[in-house]
């Protein structure tokens, strides 16, 4: 580690740093791109940043309420079973084999039941934060599409063939450099997005809030992945002009 380094600084996401970062992106926009509807989708996706910060911490947290009802719950549970045995060992007497396994086959049913029961109980709490986190990633997916669709119609292509316009063609009136920026807005939001995603399986392992982080994860890169298809096709306009005024 290098001098004066802090141990597991780098090892883990920072929810303090993902909110700062993104508050800057949000500045940015906002100095290039005033009262445009991207920069209201960053205010919405710094909103949803801090909120994401609080509800990842709540998740960290005990969950008392459910912990109480589970521990309701288990004392009536244990006050069945020891009901159980006692009524067991207060009929020892059986007539045959016949009685004697239908009385152990009732005490096996009784056991798997209680089993069952103590193990949902044992989840209810992890349910609880698990609802909750799935929510928030839904919000987030939701999220990744609306910033892809302020992009969608910002084709570098009408740079190339201006006059290929129609009457229903979006108005284009960005320059390749605003374009391009405009673009990378898109990309960064979309990273940002995917880091919120990752902060909620940061503390809080399960499988099915884990998949959902994964879909998201891959949803951001597929959608970066066509922003950045349009942001070289820009920097290859670029070398043309550059090449056309050179020769």
């Amino acid at each position: 580690m290098p001098a004066g380094g802090v141990p597991g600084l780098y090892r883990a996401l920072d929810p303090a740093r993902i909110i700062a970062t993104c508050e800057q992106l949000c500045n940015r926009i906002a100095e290039r791109f005033p009262e445009s509807g991207l920069s209201q989708v960053g205010q919405e996706l710094l909103s949803v940043a801090r909120e994401s910060a609080a509800r990842i911490e709540r998740l960290r947290r005990p969950h008392w309420p459910s912990r109480v009802a589970v521990l309701v719950g288990l004392l009536a549970l244990l006050g069945a079973a020891i009901g159980i045995v006692l009524s067991f060992r207060i009929h020892p007497d059986v007539s045959g084999l016949m009685d004697l396994l239908q009385g152990m086959e009732s005490a096996v049913n009784d056991v798997v039941f209680v089993g069952i029961a103590i193990y949902f109980l044992l989840s209810v709490e992890m349910r609880v934060k698990r609802r909750a986190a799935l929510k928030a990633l839904h919000e987030l997916r939701s999220l990744a599409h609306v910033i892809d669709m302020h992009q969608l119609t910002k084709d570098p292509e009408q740079l190339l063939s201006p006059g290929m316009s129609t009457a229903s063609s979006p108005q284009r009136e960005m320059t390749r450099f605003r374009l391009a920026r405009y673009l990378d807005y898109c990309s960064e939001m979309l990273s940002i997005t995917s880091k919120l995603a990752a902060l909620y399986v940061q503390h809080f392992n399960d499988g099915l809030v884990l998949g959902a982080v994964n879909d998201i994860q891959s949803l951001a890169v597929g959608l970066s992945g066509k922003i950045w298809q349009k942001i070289i096709i820009l920097d290859s306009l670029a070398v043309r002009r550059e090449t056309a005024g050179n020769g």
